[in-house]
């Protein structure tokens, strides 16, 4: 195979791979648990904001850059959630942002969560391309690790489409027409690498944006509606599993700098970490 088909290959495979196995997972957990899956995406977006996506960022470029295009990201999103907020109400009379239904949020959090994957998606086709530009060894072990990677992010984004009141179906194809996005990076990677290496940072800044905006503005004020003292032990625990999920993916698939999204990076030309 050419390089450019395996870039193909990995791109679509690889992304959609990694959005039937959380589907499955979350399938397997069963939508009376959703509100503990609601819990555990809390934990993983925040997770792989903090441990993953804004470290990488800030290595990449300019720290206090990648800071405004986060602040910028995350205003963003809430005037985005505001349109959304008013074209329901407008189109459906409601009001929605005094009643909100206990089991979903009318979408919202469901449209900024495929926007901010499908900018993470891209930056992983960017380097899946990278790595098979270097060697089709290279570029499998890189594939695996990132589709490895983004499962517990993807059991994250699955459920939040769940709690926006997506259907499971439909959850799982607009995950899977999110993953397209890996393919769109692999491509342009390849033909145009240099002149995209310079908007990763960024790109992966407001990705970053929108997992953060998702956990604190939309999911975390649903687990103040349950008090008890047993339901805030039960939160805080499956909080506490979705980074420490995003955290041993982290430590398994990247402990080694020649392997994983770390080597993917450095294979770019003009690339190189700072």
């Amino acid at each position: 195979m050419s390089t450019l088909s395996w870039i193909i290959a990995a791109s679509v495979f690889g992304g959609a791979l990694s959005v039937l196995a959380a589907a499955g997972l979350c399938s397997l957990i069963g939508a009376s648990r959703l509100p503990l899956l609601v819990s555990y995406a809390i934990g993983a977006l925040l997770g792989a904001s903090f441990l993953e996506v804004i470290p990488h960022a800030f290595s990449e470029s300019k720290p206090s850059s990648i800071a405004a295009t986060l602040l910028a990201g995350i205003l963003g999103f809430f005037v985005l959630e505001k349109l959304v907020l008013w074209r329901h109400c407008h189109h459906h009379h409601c009001e929605a942002h005094d009643v909100q239904s206990p089991t979903h949020d009318q979408g919202r959090s469901g449209l900024l969560i495929l926007i901010g994957d499908t900018f993470h998606n891209f930056v992983d086709g960017i380097l899946i391309a990278a790595a098979f530009m270097q060697g089709t060894q290279v570029g499998l072990v890189t594939a695996l690790a990132i589709t490895a990677h983004e499962i517990p992010q993807e059991v994250g984004d699955y459920s939040v489409l769940l709690h926006s009141g997506y259907s499971r179906k439909k959850a799982l194809v607009f995950n899977l027409l999110s993953s397209i996005a890996t393919l769109v990076g692999g491509l342009l990677a390849y033909f145009i690498l240099s002149e995209l290496t310079v908007w990763i940072p960024h790109i992966l800044a407001l990705a970053a944006a929108s997992m953060i905006y998702i956990a604190v503005a939309d999911l975390i004020p649903g687990l103040h509606k349950r008090t008890e003292l047993s339901a805030t032990v039960q939160q805080v625990l499956l909080i506490g599993l979705g980074v420490a999920t995003i955290l041993g993916a982290q430590l398994l698939f990247e402990h080694d700098e020649h392997i994983g999204h770390g080597h993917a990076v450095q294979t770019i030309p003009g690339y190189e970490r700072r």
